[in-house]
């Protein structure tokens, strides 16, 4: 008898576990609160583009069709291309669309302990009576702004006077819709805490930035959790050179871009951008810096200022929190604070996959990387070889103790943004581990310095 698996999404992680899943001889389900696939390419800001670049961010067995010629394809094209990869193996037929999960429980829990489940807006805390109820103008999340349709999203910025909350990918793109909505009549104000470093190109000095990211050699540079003694001397004696790459890229955004003129030059490397998951491409833009602010009548307050900005709309692009949405899932209080652990650590799952308490869940699109798909392609395939018995779990003890590990090298090298549990600076020894589990070679090159200094992809893992 086949034996059926739940899957919650039918966006690029949903599609994969469906996919792979079904190669196992399973029976999935896939579960889908909106009528299409595709996740968050179904419904973006209309200036989306990948951030990724276009060989990073793809099937291991699904290319980029050629008419696709671009570096970083906009929003149609990427979720043209998911779309495509569901009909091409057949997947639609395994989702029921317009069917929201609200919860997971074992039996025998009662109706009223059901809470839905949806994105969990990152707001930020006010002191009492200098939030948004102080404001007399209107306040929303980019994921209001989101779903709004192009011409109603330009139509309800026009002539007004916005200030985007946040210096993230969406804080940016929506600010330069604003900005191309108003012009300079109503220039758009961009408060943002802390200032990170927005590669203008992947190509830093014209070497491409895989070369020096992406590869085995640059994670030799690095504190590797589970390494032995010798990997761990060879990082301490070669972070002078980490150190001199950082510095590499770091000169190539300050040239390309007025940091410096514009007193908007980071505090921390570049190396920590990466290890945090927190680079993107971005043209010029001019920002206010906010280490804090407040609401008033006429607008906001920023913390060193007595005179109030004014302003019409404030969007907060303040992200989502992810932990969050991981413990709502759950009806039971005892599995909420399982899942998401002491909020001093990272969120605790074996492989960044299975919490070690609850091995019948498999959560595949929380940990983040410098490409999401290709990371979730791998994290999939590794979780269909456990399903049909190709390896077993650790025991608990041991799994808790391999988090740990993983806990150390997050607080060591992604600092205040650990929570985010980015494995970008460190994918091939992730992989690395993966590979074990499942059996598989995990030196996928062909010679010994192809092996060590070319840039791995997703097309390295097509197969066993």
């Amino acid at each position: 008898m086949e034996k059926q698996v739940a899957i919650i999404g039918a966006g690029i992680s949903g599609l994969l576990a469906c996919k792979y899943t079904l190669s196992k001889g399973f029976r999935p389900i896939v579960f889908e609160a909106k009528s299409s696939v595709g996740g968050v390419w179904t419904k973006t800001i209309e200036t989306t583009k990948l951030q990724t670049p276009k060989p990073a961010y793809q099937f291991s067995d699904f290319p980029w069709p050629e008419s696709v010629e671009e570096v970083f394809p906009n929003q149609f094209q990427v979720l043209d291309y998911i779309e495509s990869y569901a009909q091409h193996f057949d997947l639609v037929k395994h989702i029921k669309f317009d069917t929201k999960v609200l919860s997971l429980q074992y039996e025998g829990a009662s109706e009223e302990e059901m809470r839905s489940w949806s994105d969990v807006q990152n707001i930020p805390e006010f002191p009492p009576n200098k939030g948004p109820e102080a404001f007399d103008g209107q306040v929303i999340h980019s994921m209001d702004y989101s779903a709004m349709d192009y011409q109603k999203a330009a139509e309800f910025v026009k002539a007004k006077q916005v200030t985007v909350v946040g210096f993230q990918k969406s804080a940016l793109d929506i600010a330069m819709e604003c900005s191309n909505a108003n012009g300079v009549e109503n220039p758009c104000t961009v408060l943002y805490k802390t200032e990170h470093w927005n590669v203008p190109d992947y190509l830093p000095w014209g070497v491409p930035l895989a070369y020096l990211y992406l590869n085995r050699f640059s994670e030799l540079l690095v504190q590797k959790p589970g390494e032995g003694l010798l990997l761990s001397l060879l990082a301490t004696m070669l972070s002078p050179v980490r150190w001199a790459i950082s510095k590499f890229v770091e000169s190539h955004i300050m040239h390309k871009l007025p940091l410096a003129k514009h007193g908007m030059v980071p505090k921390h490397s570049f190396h920590f951008e990466m290890n945090s998951c927190l680079i993107s491409t971005e043209g010029s833009i001019v920002l206010k810096k906010a280490p804090s602010f407040s609401f008033c009548k006429e607008g906001v307050v920023v913390e060193g200022e007595t005179t109030p900005r004014k302003t019409d709309l404030v969007i907060l692009a303040t992200g989502f929190r992810g932990d969050k949405k991981l413990k709502d899932i759950f009806v039971s209080p005892t599995f909420q604070d399982y899942i998401i652990g002491s909020p001093k650590a990272t969120v605790p799952l074996y492989r960044e996959c299975i919490h070690p308490q609850i091995p019948q869940l498999a959560i595949i699109g929380y940990s983040e990387s410098v490409s999401n798909l290709y990371t979730s392609e791998i994290r999939c395939k590794w979780v269909a070889e456990l399903l049909a018995g190709t390896f077993k779990l650790p025991s608990i003890k041991d799994m808790e103790s391999d988090v740990a590990k993983w806990d150390e090298y997050m607080k060591r090298y992604s600092g205040q943004y650990y929570r985010r549990s980015c494995v970008g600076a460190l994918h091939i020894w992730y992989n690395d581990q993966l590979c074990k589990d499942m059996g598989w070679n995990h030196k996928r090159k062909k010679g010994f310095f192809a092996e060590l200094f070319e840039p791995y992809g997703p097309a390295d893992y097509i197969s066993p």
